[in-house]
């Protein structure tokens, strides 16, 4: 009987931890599902401002839970190119889609828009503004463009930060 019953035990546990993996499973997938959809609607709409104010570049839309970034989803698209060929032997040109990281990577860090300045530029940044951070229900929605003046991009990554905002 004592034999039966640890059995009985044994197979009501696993059942218990399958049907959490399979229900833990089935949420990240989802959620993975709902960034992806959101996401690609967002970039869209960084191509489409960018294209208005004629200008090309990097974009990218990212999105972290909580309070500080521990982790983070994020795409990206190249709106027409996604770097700037020099113009002459003492211009070195820039990568966009750097550019475009680096200020998403300031405002994981600061929680404010990039180019801030509220505090110090950190080795790896560049401190241009051009990338906005926006709280959403449960974490922060990041957008960053690079390719035109800040002003222009700011603009392109507001479009992208709105586009979030409804599903985060």
């Amino acid at each position: 009987m004592l034999a039966a019953m640890k059995i009985t035990l044994r197979a009501a546990v696993f059942c218990l931890f399958a049907a959490f993996v399979l229900v833990s499973s089935t949420t990240a997938e989802a959620q993975t599902a709902k960034f992806d959809t959101t996401a690609d609607a967002a970039l869209v709409a960084m191509r489409h401002k960018a294209e208005e104010l004629g200008i090309q570049g990097a974009a990218l839309v990212a999105y972290f839970e909580g309070d500080s970034i521990q982790a983070w989803s994020s795409k990206m698209v190249v709106v027409g190119s996604m770097r700037k060929e020099p113009k002459d032997e003492t211009d070195t040109g820039s990568n966009l889609l750097a550019i475009a990281y680096a200020k998403a990577c300031e405002m994981a860090d600061t929680l404010k828009d990039s180019g801030s300045k509220v505090r110090p530029v950190m080795k790896g940044e560049l401190g241009w503004q051009g990338g906005v951070i926006v709280r959403g229900k449960k974490g922060y929605i990041v957008a960053a463009f690079s390719g035109g003046k800040s002003e222009d991009d700011v603009k392109v990554s507001r479009a992208g930060a709105e586009a979030m905002q409804t599903a985060f």
